[in-house]
């Protein structure tokens, strides 16, 4: 017999960062209950099922004043894969000029997903 599981998030959709407890079972959810909005819920499903965040770190950067470059990835990536992420990021060196916005890898963790400069530089 499967046991359901509970876990307690605190939604981050929105500024209201409702506290939500969710059940749910080998990542099917069964019930999410605390949220004020639709999202809150849609949130919950997410962060059971496939839990992303945006990466953000810094790049050497040469040929400016300042030493590093911000950098982001331009879409949330798969939580599991931040720290080879981060292995990935920390090998990589700039030349300026750069433009905040430019893609600095294509397809950086995964096809469509970019990291990009943060500044400019």
């Amino acid at each position: 017999m499967e046991i359901s599981e509970t876990k307690i998030l605190i939604c981050v959709t929105c500024p209201v960062g409702c506290e939500m407890t969710v059940e749910y079972k080998n990542k099917d959810l069964i019930s999410v209950t605390g949220n004020n909005c639709k999202r809150g819920e849609k949130y919950a499903s997410n962060e059971i099922v496939n839990p992303r965040r945006v990466l953000t770190s810094t790049v050497i950067l040469s040929g400016a004043k300042i030493k590093l470059m911000p950098v982001k990835t331009d879409k949330p990536i798969a939580k599991d894969k931040i720290f080879e992420a981060m292995r990935e990021i920390n090998k990589i060196k700039i030349e300026a000029p750069v433009k905040m916005g430019d893609v600095l890898r294509r397809d950086f963790t995964e096809q469509g997903i970019n990291l990009v400069a943060g500044r400019d530089a």
